[in-house]
């Protein structure tokens, strides 16, 4: 008699985190720019070592009897996971054209890409959404270099392995009562599309990056400006991301009324230690942030009402709602959580309407990823780390910014055809121009 695969209940963020593929490719790319080259049969050793220590990292999504799961699969399905591909072979990756996507309902969660480039080798980490955030992204490809270093050293090292870890939300809603989840539902604000990226057509088309990178001492200028007016480098960006958005759509109609984004947050960093056992998890949430921009305006003329809004939702229980909001929805089971989507991808399709997103990832220190032994047994040095979102078509629009040794740089990952390449990179531009 067959026996059923070890599963694990998939919590509302991963589910919702999935089907957010109705709207955008919700695969992740972490790129580690490196100046030589590591040992790949090692790197591929480490890759399969670190699936089978993890039991979410050796499963696939499912649905069974309406419930849904991580589900364990076989080892013999783990060959994919690590990709070598020899210098002069697509060279377009990844930094123009991202990886393949990685389909989170085959599994295992992670695919690793050794990329052979003359100056370099590039590693790419891939994950889905529906595993693991931007942050679980990262720490997933430090854990890869961990392991990696771990093989080097002893042939025969295996990671610790883990049992299966808290993946919900739960820990969050404990630190609050009844009275304050029913306080943080009624306070919050429904999400309102007022207005979209410019597009050529609706439909797929061909994935793309477009991205841009400042010289250090802008990084400087954002942080000086940021504190004359009392705002964070964050707040700064924002700020920029609206006025390029209203320059490129160029609407009269957007003058002066009220214009939404979505940006997200970290739930780590706003309860510091209540996850770190469960660093591969979906932790962030999205809240919107809506302004009215006159015609003409600079960055000084809206930089205080960016900051008073970012405050006042950071003052309240940010995450909350959006979590117990998550949680209604899947007391209904999987038809209540497709009916969801199905209601809000009509509402799209009738209105036409889909607030752009910014994500702010912060700071990529390289010296979490230290050291990493080349292939000659030199320390090799991190040329650059870069993170590739999720790409997105019509009506969807997401651009990220990440600091690495002070370089912030902006990247946006599209389908080309649906959206006009030229029209991205002004864009960026735009961004760029309105910075200080």
């Amino acid at each position: 008699m067959s026996t059923l695969p070890p599963r694990y209940p998939a919590p509302a963020f991963d589910v919702f985190n999935i089907y957010f593929e109705r709207l955008y490719d919700p695969t992740m790319h972490v790129v580690i720019c490196l100046d030589g080259e590591v040992d790949e049969e090692a790197m591929r050793t480490a890759t399969m070592r670190l699936i089978a220590s993890d039991p979410y990292l050796r499963s696939k999504f499912a649905e069974v009897n309406d419930r849904p799961a991580w589900e364990e699969i076989p080892k013999g399905l783990w060959d994919g996971a690590f990709i070598l591909v020899p210098s002069g072979e697509c060279e377009d990756q990844p930094h123009h054209v991202p990886p393949p996507p990685l389909d989170v309902r085959s599994g295992p969660q992670v695919r690793v890409t050794l990329y052979r480039r003359a100056g370099g080798d590039l590693l790419a980490v891939t994950c889905h959404h529906g595993f693991c955030d931007a942050a679980g992204a990262l720490t997933l490809a430090q854990e890869l270099l961990a392991a990696y270093r771990g093989v080097m050293d002893d042939s025969d090292f295996r990671p610790a392995p883990r049992n299966p870890y808290e993946r919900s939300t739960a820990r969050i809603l404990d630190l609050y009562s009844d009275e304050e989840q029913k306080q943080a539902l009624s306070e919050e604000e429904r999400f309102v599309d007022r207005w979209r990226f410019p597009i050529e057509r609706t439909g797929r088309g061909v994935p793309r990056v477009a991205r841009r990178t400042l010289a250090p001492e802008r990084l400087g200028s954002i942080k000086a400006f940021g504190r004359e007016h009392g705002a964070t480098v964050n707040d700064v960006l924002i700020g920029a991301f609206f006025l390029a958005l209203a320059k490129i759509r160029g609407d009269p109609a957007d003058r002066n009324e009220p214009r939404s984004i979505l940006t997200s947050a970290d739930l780590r960093r706003r309860y510091p230690g209540l996850y770190e056992d469960s660093l591969l998890t979906n932790l962030s949430v999205a809240y919107e942030l809506t302004l009215s921009l006159g015609e003409g305006e600079r960055l000084e003329d809206i930089i205080d009402q960016v900051t008073e809004t970012t405050t006042r939702k950071k003052a309240g229980s940010l995450g909350v709602a959006t979590i117990l909001f998550y949680e209604e929805i899947m007391a209904g089971g999987m038809p209540a959580v497709l009916a969801f989507f199905d209601e809000m991808i009509e509402r799209y399709w009738q209105s036409g309407l889909k607030n752009p997103v910014l994500s702010n990832l912060g700071i990529f220190d390289p010296d979490e990823y230290f050291p990493i032994p080349g292939k000659d047994g030199a320390d090799l040095g991190i040329r650059d780390i870069q993170y590739l979102p999720c790409v997105c078509w019509p009506y969807g629009f997401l651009m990220i910014a990440s600091t690495f040794r002070d370089h912030l740089t902006l990247t946006t990952a599209y389908e080309e055809g649906p959206y006009s390449t030229a029209v991205v990179e002004r864009f960026l531009e735009y961004v760029d121009g309105y910075l200080p």
